[in-house]
Formats: C-alpha cells, sequence, structure tokens
C-alpha cells in the first residue's frame, strides 16, 4: 500500500578525537556491507601504524591536497588541527540512487559544511562517556606528543559544545551497545514519514463493504 523511497541516506557520523567514531563504523560495515558505503576521506596528516591507505583515510601530501581542491574533487574540505580533510565527490550519489547508505566519517566543520549542502542528511554525533575516559584514549595511542594530545584535547572540549547541531547523540561506552543504537537511528529513518511517494488505497467501495460487514 506504500511506496517508499529507494534512495539511500547520506549519514554524517563526527566525534571527537578519541571518541570511538570509527570503531562504530567498522562495526556496522561488518553488519551489512551490501548497504552501506563508507565513502573514505582524503587528508593530509601523516599516516599512523594502525591505518590502512585507502581504508582509514586517502593519504596524500598538504601540495596535493590543495591541488584536488583547486580541481573541484571534494564534496567539502575543512583544516583540523592542520591538518586537510575532504569528502571526495566520486561514487557518492552512484551509492545513493541504488538505495545504499553511504556514511561520512568527518570532522565537526566538515559537517557543518555538508548540512548547509544536504540538509535531510542524517547527523549523529559520537560522545565520549566522560573526559577523563577521553584523555586516557588519546593517550593510549602512542601515536602523539603530549602538546598534540593537548590540542586534540581542548579541540574536543570545544566540539561538544556542538552536540545540538546534530540529529542524534551516542555515548561511546560500550562499543557494541553504541553500535546498536546508531543501526536502531539508521533503521528508525528508513520509516520517516517524508520517505513515503505514494500511498495506494483499494477503493473498491463493494469489497471494503463486504470486509466491514463479514461476521458481523
Amino acid at each position: 500500500m506504500i511506496k517508499k523511497k529507494e534512495t539511500g541516506s547520506l549519514v554524517v557520523i563526527s566525534a571527537p578525537s578519541g571518541a570511538g567514531k570509527g570503531s562504530i563504523i567498522s562495526k556496522l560495515l561488518e553488519r551489512d556491507n551490501k548497504n552501506r558505503w563508507l565513502s573514505v576521506s582524503t587528508t593530509s596528516r601523516q599516516i599512523r601504524k594502525n591505518d590502512i591507505e585507502g581504508v582509514t583515510y586517502n593519504f596524500v601530501s598538504k601540495e596535493e591536497f590543495e591541488k584536488k581542491i583547486e580541481e573541484g574533487y571534494f564534496l567539502e574540505y575543512t583544516n583540523y588541527v592542520g591538518n586537510y580533510y575532504g569528502t571526495p565527490k566520486e561514487h557518492i550519489d552512484e551509492k545513493l540512487k541504488k538505495g545504499i547508505d553511504v556514511i561520512l566519517e568527518i570532522e565537526i566543520e566538515g559537517a557543518s559544511n555538508i548540512k548547509k549542502l544536504i540538509p535531510e542528511a542524517i547527523f549523529i554525533f559520537i560522545m565520549p562517556p566522560s573526559m577523563e575516559e577521553l584523555i586516557k584514549r588519546l593517550k593510549s595511542r602512542g601515536t602523539d606528543s603530549k602538546e598534540k594530545i593537548l590540542e586534540r584535547f581542548y579541540t574536543a572540549y570545544k566540539e561538544i559544545n556542538e552536540v545540538t547541531k546534530y540529529n542524534y547523540v551516542v555515548i561511546n561506552d560500550d562499543l557494541e551497545d553504541a553500535v546498536n543504537k546508531v543501526e536502531a537511528i539508521l533503521k528508525a529513518e528508513k520509516c520517516r514519514v517524508d520517505r513515503i511517494e505514494d500511498v495506494e488505497l483499494n477503493n473498491d467501495e463493494e469489497y471494503i463493504h463486504e470486509l466491514i460487514t463479514r461476521d458481523l
């Protein structure tokens, strides 16, 4: 009776550095990699020991990134803690038209840029359970200097104040629980009334009358 839009949803997931958005997204893709696709961002930051080229990010030099800006390669881009991060345009529309949800793992400013371009996107903010836990996670990486950890912490403190600009907030205290909550959001969004394209009703009055009066 109800015909729904078959297009996928654009899902923007942001979080302070160390809140665990990457782990949540990995789990979401493990559960359903046919109907979900992660648009891998491009960055000019240095690759870390746990990074995988083309999976974590597409890593380029600052000069290469700026060249791509000039070429109009990005849907949006931003400079975060001294490094460029950008969302490539390619493949996004193609995936959405096929009914595949496209996930963007981007920073606060990048999410704000997307909201201006595509306000109907789903915006989810991942929150750490506490600032103490956030510091613990940042230190445990073992990749940043003390100064860089402090910079990331203060940036995170500012970013958390932007949470009201998102549609949803999920606290990442327990990873599986956080993933379940994000997955529930994605499923609920598929049931939104504004995704209905048409409602077809059987207007055969005699048939309807028979249904109503049967067994009365």
